[in-house]
Parts: C-alpha cells; structure tokens; sequence
C-alpha cells in the first residue's frame, strides 16, 4: 500500500496518463482508501478539466512586471549566502 506521499509524488504522472498499469493499480488503491487524497486527486481532476477547455489569456504588462520582480527577489534571497 503507498503512503499519501507517495501518492503524491505520482499524482501528476498519474493525471497526465503517464505511468505503468502496476503503479496506476496502487495509486487508484490508495485514493479509494484514503479520503483525503481522495478529495487532493477529485479537486486536481476537475481544475484540470477547467483549465483545459479555456483559452490562453496575456497577463497585464503590470502584473508581469510585479510578478519578475517578485521571482528575482525570492531567487536572490536563495543564492544569497546564510548570515550575509
């Protein structure tokens, strides 16, 4: 039986129909066993199924911008050197 991590690490791979029939038997055991995986996989499914029939939409130039900043800002905390 795999464990709710376990279960997770494989969701994506399992959504997008990408592993071996052993594995999606494992994955569909555990999610039928585990409610809270259960409802993680079902909300994963139907955002997916919404995401999917709508189109491409720009982002505004002023969210973009903000957004960059935002990523450029966190990526340089993370190189930056503990205690500097």
């Amino acid at each position: 039986m795999l464990t709710c991590k376990e279960f997770l690490q494989e969701l994506s791979d399992y959504l997008d129909d990408a592993i071996d029939g052993e594995l999606r038997s494992k994955l569909e055991a555990h999610v039928t066993d585990c409610p809270n995986c259960w409802v993680i996989f079902d909300t994963s499914k139907k955002t997916l199924r919404v995401y999917k029939g709508m189109e491409a939409q720009a982002i505004p130039a002023d969210i973009e911008q903000r957004l960059l900043a935002a990523l450029e800002k966190k990526i340089a905390a993370k190189c930056r050197p503990q205690g500097a």
